[in-house]
C-alpha cells in the first residue's frame, strides 16, 4: 500500500475526528507518539519475550478487551518482523512507515477481528514495498496468513501498467471469496490512508477518494462493515464536495446543544421501557456528517432531533419487538418510518427494527432497535465472524493448510462464546440456502464438492462469476463500479419444478439478467419468461417475492439480440450478451427501423365444406346454418343459433360473448344441431417464441395430425414472440385436442387455442 502520510489536522478533518470519536467512545491514537515509541524500540534493542514491544502495546490491550482469552505470542513476532523489515522507511509527513500497519491493525482490533487477521494485517505491506517474501511469511507464520497477505499485495505496475488498479482489485476480490478478512484488511487500510491523505496533491487525493466512493465504500456497505463505511463516507465527502462538507460541519458547530433534544426523549424512552419491565439501554447516536447532510436534503431545516438517533440495545430478538410495542403504545408512531429489518434482513444482513416516534412537543426522533449481537454485526460486519474456517478441515483452508500459532485456538474458543450470527445457515429468512439460492447444509456441500461459506453472500458470488468473463481491466472495472452502485437487491423465485429455488439481482433487474444469473451462457437461447404465471417479454423488470419461470429454446442456433442491452442491468448478462454479439457480427446489427404497420404475410390453401349443421325451424321453411367466426364452432361443441339477415342462423358456442349479447337486445335463440359428419372446420391461434424453422415445424405437426391447412396468418414479431393464426380443416374434429396438445408441443409454442374474433389473446386463452 503506498504511503499516503499524515498531515496536521485540518479543521474540517478535526470535525470528522470529532465525530468519529463520539461516534466510538475512544480518542483517535497518536501516531507520531507511535512512531517515537517504534524508533526508541528498535534502538534499545529487541523487547524480553515475555514483554510486548510498547508500540503494539495499544493493540494488544484493544485486542484483549474483546479476546480476554487470546495468545499475543504471534502478534508479537509479527510486529518484530513488520518493524524489522519496515525500518527506515518513513511516510511522507516524516513519521515511521511502521504508523502505518499499526493503525491498520488497532482499526481492526477495536472492531473485534481475531487474532490471524490482526497478524495478516501487521504483515500486510512487508511483501509488497520490503525484502520479506511470501515464502517467509508463510514459514513463519502459515498459510492463512500468507493468503490474507498476498490477497491484499498490490500487483506490480511494470507488469500490467495502467491495468495494474483494477487488476490489483480484481486480484482482491477473488480472494475475498475464499477469505472475506482480505477485504477486511484492505477496508482499514483505506481508511487509514483516507484519514492521513492531507500532504498529497489535490488531484491524486480526489482520484483516490472517487476510487473509494465508487468501490471501496459500496464494498463497506455490502459486507456490513459500518463503523468503516461511514468514516470514509465523511472523508469522501470532504474531499470531493468541500463547499457541501464545510456547509454541514458549520452546521453541526452552530448547534451544539443539539443532543439535549435527543436526550430527553431518550430519558421518557428509558422511562417507559423501566415501567414495562424491559431491560434495555437507550443511547443518543450522533449523525455522521453526510448523514446530517442527507437529512438535510431531505427535510429542509434541521431541529434538535434531527442531529441524532436512539438506539435501545437489548437481550434477545423477542425483546425487540417487545419494545417497539411500547413505544408505538406510549408515543405517537409515525409509521411511514417503521422498517422491520430483523424479520427481513438487508442483503448485507444488516438487522435492526427501525422506527420513528413523535414526542409530545412535536419532535420526531428516529429509533434504531437491536440486540446487543445484532449490534455488533451492523457495526463490525464480517470482522465480527471472525474466522471463517474454523472447524474446517486444514487442506480445504485457502493456501492449502496451516495455522498461525495460537490464532485458531482463539476463533475457537470465540465461535463458541458468540453463538450463531445472522449469516448461519439457520437463521429464519435469509439462511439454509447457498450462494445459487439452493437448500444449504450437508446434503448441498456433498453435492457441491466443496464447502457452503457463510460468508460469501450472494453478490460476492455473482461478481466472482461475471470477472471471469470481463474480456480486458476496462471492462472489469466500469462493470464493477456499476455493479457495486446497487444499492438494493431483490429476490425471486424459480419455478422450474426440476431446481426449484432462489435467484437474488439488483433492484431493477429484468427477466434478462435472471436468465443469465440462472442459466449462464445458456440464456442466450432464452425465448421468453412466465413471471408469477403469466407470460411477459424479457424486458420486463423484476420486483422481489416473484416468480420466474425462464422459457429456453431448444435448438443450438438461438441467440441473443442487441435491443437485449437495453434491458440488462447486470454486468453477468451485459458481458455475456456483448461476448454473443462480437463472435457473431451478422446478429449485432439491429433491424432496420420501418415506419407504418408491416404487412402480414398469408398462406393461401383450398377451402373445403365445415361440418353439417341443422336448425330446427318448426313449420318454417328450412334455413341455411353456418358456424359463427367469432368462436368458429366444431364437434361435438354446445351451440346454440340466432336468426341472421336473409334468413341464415348463425351457430355459436354456448360460451361465447356475442350470445349473451343476442339475449340482451332481445334475439330468441334457435335450437341447432350437428349432423352426422365428423369433418370439421376450425380456426387456431398458436402464439410462440420466434425461432428458425419455426413455422415448418408447426405445420409438420398440423400435416401429422392429418388437418389440411385452409388459410394460415403469420404476424410479424413483437419483442420476440410470433402469432399464427391457422383455419384447419380436420377429417375427424374428435382429433381436435390431440391436434393442440401437438402443436404446444412444437419448441417454441407456449400456447394454442381457439380463435375468437375481435378478442384479445388473454381473453381467447380463457
Amino acid at each position: 500500500m503506498s504511503a499516503e502520510a499524515t498531515n496536521p489536522v485540518s479543521a474540517a478533518e478535526a470535525a470528522v475526528t470529532d465525530a468519529t470519536a463520539r461516534r466510538r467512545g475512544r480518542a483517535r491514537i497518536d501516531l507520531r507518539r507511535l512512531g517515537r515509541a517504534a524508533l526508541l524500540g528498535a534502538t534499545a534493542g529487541p523487547a524480553p519475550r515475555d514483554r510486548l514491544p510498547d508500540a503494539i502495546s495499544h493493540v494488544a490491550e484493544a485486542h484483549r478487551a474483546q479476546h480476554p482469552e487470546a495468545d499475543l505470542t504471534v502478534l508479537r513476532r509479527a510486529y518484530v518482523l513488520a518493524e524489522s523489515s519496515h525500518r527506515g522507511q518513513f511516510r511522507k509527513s516524516g513519521e515511521p512507515y511502521i504508523t502505518h500497519p499499526l493503525a491498520v491493525t488497532l482499526i481492526l482490533a477495536e472492531l473485534g477481528a481475531e487474532t490471524t487477521t490482526l497478524t495478516a494485517s501487521l504483515l500486510h505491506d512487508t511483501v509488497e514495498d520490503t525484502e520479506v517474501t511470501l515464502e517467509q511469511v508463510r514459514r513463519e507464520f502459515g498459510d492463512e496468513v500468507a493468503y490474507l497477505v498476498d490477497g491484499v499485495t498490490k500487483v506490480e505496475k511494470i507488469d500490467y501498467g495502467a491495468a495494474a488498479e483494477p487488476e490489483t482489485f480484481r486480484k482482491m476480490l477473488v480472494a475475498t471469496g475464499n477469505d472475506v478478512r482480505v477485504m477486511s484488511i484492505k477496508l482499514a487500510d483505506r481508511l487509514h490512508n483516507m484519514r492521513t491523505l492531507g500532504v498529497m496533491r489535490p488531484e491524486k487525493q480526489a482520484r483516490i477518494a472517487k476510487v473509494t466512493r465508487d468501490v471501496l465504500i459500496p464494498l463497506a456497505e455490502r459486507l456490513g462493515v459500518q463503523a468503516l463505511k461511514t468514516e470514509l463516507e465523511d472523508l469522501v465527502f470532504a474531499i470531493l464536495h468541500p463547499e457541501e462538507y464545510e456547509t454541514t460541519r458549520a452546521l453541526i458547530a452552530g448547534n451544539p446543544h443539539a443532543g439535549d433534544a435527543l436526550g430527553a426523549v431518550a430519558e421518557k424512552v428509558t422511562t417507559v421501557l423501566r415501567e414495562a419491565d424491559i431491560g434495555a439501554e437507550v443511547l443518543v447516536r450522533p449523525r455522521h456528517f453526510v448523514s446530517v447532510h442527507r437529512v438535510r436534503l431531505k427535510r429542509g431545516e434541521l431541529r434538535g432531533c434531527d442531529f441524532g438517533r436512539l438506539l435501545v440495545l437489548v437481550a434477545e430478538d423477542a425483546d425487540c419487538y417487545a419494545v417497539l410495542g411500547e413505544l408505538h403504545t406510549c408515543f405517537t408512531p409515525v409509521i411511514s418510518e417503521f422498517k422491520d429489518f430483523i424479520a427481513a434482513p438487508k442483503f448485507n444482513l444488516y438487522q435492526s427494527l427501525h422506527t420513528a416516534i413523535a414526542a409530545p412537543d412535536g419532535a420526531v426522533a428516529e429509533v434504531l432497535i437491536r440486540t446487543h449481537r445484532m449490534h455488533k454485526v451492523a457495526e463490525a460486519g464480517v470482522v465480527a465472524l471472525g474466522n471463517p474456517h474454523v472447524g474446517q478441515d486444514p487442506a480445504d483452508r485457502p493456501g492449502g493448510g496451516g495455522t498461525s500459532g495460537g490464532a485458531d485456538r482463539q476463533d475457537r474458543a470465540r465461535d463458541a462464546d458468540t453463538g450463531a450470527l445472522p449469516w448461519d445457515a439457520d437463521r429464519p429468512g435469509t439462511a439454509g440456502r447457498d450462494d445459487a439460492g439452493r437448500p444449504a447444509g450437508p446434503a448441498a456441500s456433498a453435492e457441491d464438492g466443496e464447502r457452503v461459506d457463510p460468508t460469501r453472500p450472494g453478490w460476492l458470488s455473482r461478481l466472482l462469476d461475471w470477472q471471469q468473463a470481463a474480456p480486458d481491466p476496462d471492462t472489469f472495472w466500469t462493470s464493477l463500479r456499476a455493479d457495486l452502485a446497487e444499492d438494493d437487491e431483490i429476490t425471486v423465485f424459480r419455478a422450474d419444478g426440476s431446481a426449484p429455488g432462489t435467484i437474488s439481482l439488483p433492484a431493477g433487474a429484468s427477466c434478462v439478467d435472471a436468465a443469465y444469473a440462472q442459466h449462464g451462457e445458456a440464456a442466450h437461447g432464452c425465448l421468453g419468461a412466465r413471471v408469477n404465471g403469466r407470460l411477459a417479454p424479457l424486458s420486463t423488470v423484476l420486483a422481489d417475492g416473484d416468480t420466474v419461470q425462464l422459457l429456453l429454446a431448444q435448438d443450438a442456433v438461438s441467440g441473443p439480440s442487441p435491443e437485449w442491452l437495453d434491458h440488462a442491468r447486470t454486468p453477468a448478462a451485459r458481458i455475456a450478451i456483448t461476448g454473443w454479439l462480437r463472435d457473431h457480427p451478422e446478429n449485432a446489427v439491429p433491424p432496420a427501423a420501418t415506419t407504418g404497420p408491416r404487412p402480414q404475410v398469408h398462406v393461401a390453401a383450398d377451402h373445403r365444406s365445415g361440418a353439417e349443421l341443422h336448425a330446427d325451424l318448426e313449420g318454417e321453411p328450412r334455413a341455411s346454418v353456418r358456424p359463427a367466426g367469432c368462436c368458429t364452432p366444431v364437434p361435438p361443441d354446445k351451440i346454440t343459433g340466432f336468426r341472421v339477415r336473409g334468413g341464415s342462423v348463425t351457430a355459436h358456442r354456448t360460451g361465447c360473448a356475442a350470445v349473451d349479447t343476442m339475449r340482451t337486445l332481445g334475439r330468441e335463440p334457435v335450437a341447432v344441431r350437428w349432423g352426422d359428419t365428423a369433418q370439421g372446420r376450425v380456426t387456431l391461434v398458436a402464439e410462440s417464441f420466434g425461432r428458425p424453422g419455426l413455422l415448418a415445424d408447426l405445420t409438420e405437426a398440423i400435416a401429422v395430425a392429418g388437418a389440411a391447412v385452409v388459410s394460415a396468418t403469420v404476424e410479424p414479431p413483437s419483442e420476440q414472440r410470433v402469432r399464427h393464426t391457422y383455419t384447419l380443416h380436420l377429417p375427424d374434429v374428435a382429433r381436435l385436442a390431440a391436434l393442440m396438445r401437438a402443436m404446444r408441443d412444437v419448441p417454441g409454442v407456449y400456447d394454442v387455442s381457439r380463435a375468437r374474433r375481435g378478442s384479445s389473446p388473454q381473453q381467447r386463452r380463457a
